[in-house]
């Protein structure tokens, strides 16, 4: 008799330290107690968040795949046997949702391999999120990840983004190492034109949230610090 596959749930986390079930549906609770395999980016804080979300659980009983910049490629298939074994097993994120700018999209490739049910969670995405709050078009857009760290390949690409975005009535999204967001913004206001719109999103679902959209003019002469603040660049230039 074939063994029933088990399935792969992806669960979407937090954006930041606050209460989980402040801005995650009852349904991640439910999952979560049901779960004792996890593939996840860091241990010790997916088993702070586990403990949050559901204090009963024993972590004893856990046990975690670690998927990060450090995992051996060759190891991800070994990852789903436990599916293969007909057992129910979580997709983690570190922040937000899994295999949205995060390591487990390989994993979620693997599991269509295997013929392996893929369920993706409710749960809140910054990359969605922005863009709701932006004004901006939510018909046509693209997320670009990080841009280039060397300042002149960074304004360069700045350039290219915003004469693609003119180009296709098409807002882009990008992000930037926290540390380094008030360069980037200065870059923007430096680079850009001057009625080309851009959308700073900070802190989402925090109480320190900051959502704003002004035009570069607006933004030289009314700056924000978002030093060291996860935050999400959207621009687009009409």
């Amino acid at each position: 008799m074939t063994t029933k596959l088990g399935k792969l749930f992806l669960i979407p986390t937090t954006l930041g330290d606050n209460n989980p079930m402040d801005v995650l549906p009852i349904t991640i609770r439910e999952t979560i107690e049901k779960l004792d395999i996890f593939i996840v980016e860091n241990e010790k804080s997916a088993r702070r968040f586990i403990k949050k979300i559901s204090p009963s659980k024993k972590q004893a009983t856990l046990k975690l795949h670690l998927l990060n910049k450090h995992t051996d490629p060759s190891e991800l298939p070994f990852f789903m046997d436990s599916c293969l074994k007909g057992i129910d097993i979580g997709l983690l994120s570190e922040a937000g949702c899994p295999a949205i700018a995060d390591p487990g999209a390989d994993i979620v490739t693997i599991a269509h391999q295997k013929s392996i049910q893929v369920i993706p969670l409710v749960g809140p995405s910054s990359i969605i999120m922005a863009l709701m709050a932006s004004g901006m078009n939510g018909q046509s857009f693209a997320f670009n990840g990080y841009l280039p760290i060397d300042k002149n390949a960074r304004k360069s690409e700045l350039l290219r983004l915003e004469k693609l975005s003119s180009q296709q009535n098409q807002s882009q999204l990008f992000i930037e190492t926290p540390y380094r967001n008030n360069a980037m913004l200065e870059d923007i206001c430096k680079v850009l034109n001057k009625n080309t719109l851009v959308c700073v999103a900070c802190d989402i679902t925090l109480p320190t949230e900051f959502i704003k959209t002004k035009t570069v003019e607006e933004w030289k002469k009314n700056s924000a610090d978002l030093h060291k603040r996860p935050a999400l660049f959207i621009i687009h230039k009409n």
